[in-house]
């Protein structure tokens, strides 16, 4: 009886200790093949060996009864650099699912015992070794103040601004946020916000969800040259897959990020598949109903759906289908709106929908242990409507003013080949192409004449097209390691527009040289190209006698070219020190023919883009910066982050005279600290605590003409003033209070977070406007004070 009363406490004691399981794949870091009979530890906090593993057949390995908590693994292969994993959590209600890839080594099989530790900020993509770091799930929820939105988390990095509390639009190193690239599974996609507007990349609320992100990359400049069609930086998307083996289930509310549910699990085990998907609906209508300032009076309604379905290894490959799609609208009424609010006009009415929608197919296909193929072929669509009506043409009878309706669908082709012809060199060559079916209108006649007589303005056709047009890329790339010290990386990209019949020839090239084992040093060079944003490509400029003619279709590439040299600094495992400097020189920018300080340099961080016709490519830019990174990566229980960017941001538009840009606010620094207490000695509870502090410089602005906006009865500004005046400096602290809790006798966990944004209830400026039923001149202040609530549970 004794003895069998032992044996069942045995059996028990991992659920009454509560563990959880780990499972992975170690594969080659350049090939992508799975290595087969790799070692995993599980490790003590002094080192001592846990339990361990050997990977099977397809490089996978399990690992169970792994105590909840912060753990260590530790992965060697003969001929391979060994990699310490450090930090992972691991939680009651959801099993850990690892990708590790290790670096095939220079060394003899005898003289492979050094321990590496893994890069914590080094990206996924390993041709990409300047100006780029990863960032994961986790980070996106720690990190206070980020209201679960991957743009705002990359917002503490250092050489990025988004001191905008309304919107997500990024700004690296003083560029435009149009000239960021969104990718998906390694293929462009249109821009994944809620209420986004045709040729931006930002908008209120994102529909990405932060739960079905994997491992993902974002680089800031000088990238290589897989990606292209971008001026500023890239986001560089994974989706994570779902559990092999087990079915598991999240459930998540949040005051800003809405009511979502996820579910996850095997599909097709025999070749080893699995689902994840997850639906968020807005919640933001209750938070307005309670009486919380979310930025406008109107109530947003939006929602989203995200899915990766990995079918597993075939004789074929592998393949995946995956998908994320997303609708949202909102109607601002006139009668409805407060001084607070950010976006609408108090003379009209305003009704915006939009939609967007990705569909794609990934293959990957290991020819022999050295080369794969990867293939992805997408189908988008992005589409919006504006209508508004003025309140006081017809004394308060809604008459119809403006009318927008865009509709795109694009299909893409991505196909690479990656070589790995020895521990020394890897080849990768892909193509890229993109047809873009656009069906796009907008009217106005907001302040135009009246030609016909009738005592209205008459209609003016902004934009009219609809048809189809191709944009071509291909590329090649290499990664020589000279010695284990010295790394080289070159590339060559090629970019081809049919609308503007334009070509553009684009070098890649960047140096790493470890000058001992805490100190890289980095340099890197990139020229970039990029076709104009589709409202100012098809915009219609309108003639004396009424009719309009479209003055901008022969508008070529913008040309940005990044010089970036860095420094890092490892004094510890955990502790990072990195700087970059940078010079970009940007040519070929659109400007008016006649002198002026137009610029298209200017836009891309609203919903609507200049109406100017008759551009050239004839304006010129230049942003130069240094950045200073101090980061603590999360160890015995906590993390810190400070970055600093120094910047300076200017351009000439046609009239020849520099000026700063609309993005130039000279300084941004961020410090960012958390800390995980635990909560009894269970080991099952923690409490944590984050707190973050951003300052920014005011962005410049150009004046409102008083005399002239009241003459005009719209705003009008000082166009030879171009940016000659500053908002005030940016100021803004986040305090963030969570709980997570891991059962006892059951695979469940819980976490609460309240996060208090801007606590200090700052009145941050938003901008300076005529207000036209005031006919003055008024400041608009963002967000005050702002509680974010986020419940979630996993089983």
């Amino acid at each position: 009886m004794k003895t069998n009363l032992s044996f069942l406490l045995l059996l028990l004691l991992p659920f009454l200790l509560h563990t959880q399981t780990v499972r992975g794949l170690v594969q080659d870091q350049h090939a992508e093949t799975p290595l087969i009979g790799a070692t995993v530890q599980l490790l003590t906090p002094s080192g001592e060996i846990q339990q361990g593993a050997t990977t099977d057949m397809d490089g996978r390995f399990v690992l169970q009864n792994v105590p909840v908590g912060r753990q260590v693994l530790r992965v060697a292969y003969l001929g391979y650099e060994p990699l310490t994993v450090p930090n992972i959590l691991v939680t009651a209600g959801k099993e850990v699912l690892l990708t590790l890839k290790l670096q095939e080594s220079f060394s003899t099989i005898a003289e492979v015992v050094i321990n590496g530790r893994a890069d914590k900020d080094r990206p996924v993509n390993d041709l990409a070794t300047i100006s780029a770091r990863q960032f994961d799930t986790e980070q996106v929820l720690r990190y206070s103040g980020g209201r679960n939105d991957v743009a705002k988390l990359v917002a503490n990095f250092a050489g990025v601004a988004a001191n905008n509390d309304a919107r997500n639009d990024i700004i690296i190193r003083g560029n435009s946020p149009t000239g960021v690239l969104w990718r998906l599974e390694g293929i462009p996609m249109p821009n994944p916000n809620h209420f986004s507007t045709l040729g931006t990349t930002g908008g209120p609320v994102s529909a990405l969800n932060p739960n079905m992100i994997g491992t993902s990359d974002f680089l800031t400049g000088a990238f290589p040259a897989e990606y292209g069609n971008a001026l500023a930086g890239v986001f560089d998307i994974n989706l994570r897959t779902g559990n092999k083996d087990r079915y598991e289930f999240t459930g998540q509310v949040g005051a800003f990020s809405g009511m979502e549910a996820l579910a996850e699990g095997p599909l097709n085990r025999k070749n080893g598949g699995s689902f994840a998907v997850a639906y968020r609906h807005s919640f933001v209508e209750l938070a307005s109903a309670a009486g919380l300032n979310v930025g406008t009076a109107a109530t947003p309604r939006y929602k989203d759906l995200t899915f990766n379905a990995d079918f597993g290894n075939t004789k074929a490959g592998r393949f995946s289908v995956f998908g994320i799609g997303g609708q949202s609208s909102i109607d601002f009424l006139a009668a409805e709106l407060d001084t607070t609010d950010l976006f609408a006009n108090p003379d009209e009415n305003a009704y915006v929908t939009s939609k967007f929608g990705v569909l794609g197919i990934k293959h990957s296909f290991l020819l022999n242990d050295r080369s794969y193929i990867r293939t992805v072929v997408s189908m988008s669509y992005s589409g919006n409507t504006y209508n508004s009506d003025n309140l006081i043409i017809e004394d308060g009878t809604p008459f119809r003013t403006n009318s927008v309706t865009d509709d795109e669908i694009t299909y893409r082709l991505s196909s690479f080949y990656n070589t790995k012809i020895n521990s020394r060199l890897t080849v990768r060559a892909g193509v890229l192409a993109q047809i873009f079916a656009l069906d796009t209108r907008a009217d106005t006649r907001e302040s135009t004449p009246d030609l016909d007589g009738d005592g209205k303005p008459d209609w003016w056709t902004q934009r009219n097209f609809d048809g189809t047009f191709t944009l071509l890329e291909a590329y090649g790339q290499a990664q020589y390691r000279l010695t284990e010290r010295l790394t080289l990386n070159g590339g060559l990209r090629s970019l081809y527009f049919d609308e503007s019949d334009d070509f553009a020839l684009e070098p890649r090239a960047a140096v790493n040289w470890q000058l001992a084992p805490k100190n890289t040093l980095s340099i890197g060079y990139g020229m970039h190209h990029q076709n104009q944003p589709l409202p100012v490509f098809l915009f219609r400029e309108q003639r004396p006698d009424g009719t309009t003619v479209a003055t901008n279709r022969n508008l070529n590439f913008t040309r940005n070219q990044h010089l970036v040299l860095g420094y890092d600094f490892k004094p510890s495992a955990n502790w990072r020190i990195k700087t970059e400097a940078y010079y970009q020189w940007l040519a070929q920018v659109p400007v008016d023919a006649a002198p002026s300080s137009f610029s298209i340099l200017n836009t891309g961080a609203d919903f609507i883009f200049p109406e100017r016709g008759s551009l050239e490519n004839a304006g010129t830019g230049t942003n130069i910066g240094l950045e200073l990174t101090l980061e603590k990566f999360f160890s015995q229980g906590w993390y810190g982050l400070f970055s600093l960017s120094l910047f300076d941001s200017q351009y000439k538009g046609s009239d020849g005279v520099a000026r700063s840009t609309a993005f130039n606010g000279r300084y941004v620094a961020n410090a960012l600290a958390g800390r995980e207490f635990a909560l009894g000695s269970s080991g099952r509870r923690f409490f944590t605590l984050d707190t973050k502090l951003t300052a920014a410089g005011g962005r410049p602005y150009t004046p409102v003409n008083l005399d002239a906006s009241r003459a005009a009865g719209k705003e009008v500004l000082f166009e030879d003033q171009a940016f000659s005046k500053r908002l005030d400096p940016y100021f803004r602290w986040d305090v963030k209070l969570g709980v997570r809790l891991n059962s006892a006798g059951r695979k469940l966990s819980q976490t609460f977070f309240l996060d208090f944004q801007n606590v200090t209830n700052n009145k941050n400026i938003f901008a300076m406007r005529y207000n036209t039923v005031r006919q003055e001149v008024g400041r608009i202040d963002q967000i005050g004070f702002f509680p974010d609530v986020l419940y979630r549970v996993e089983f």
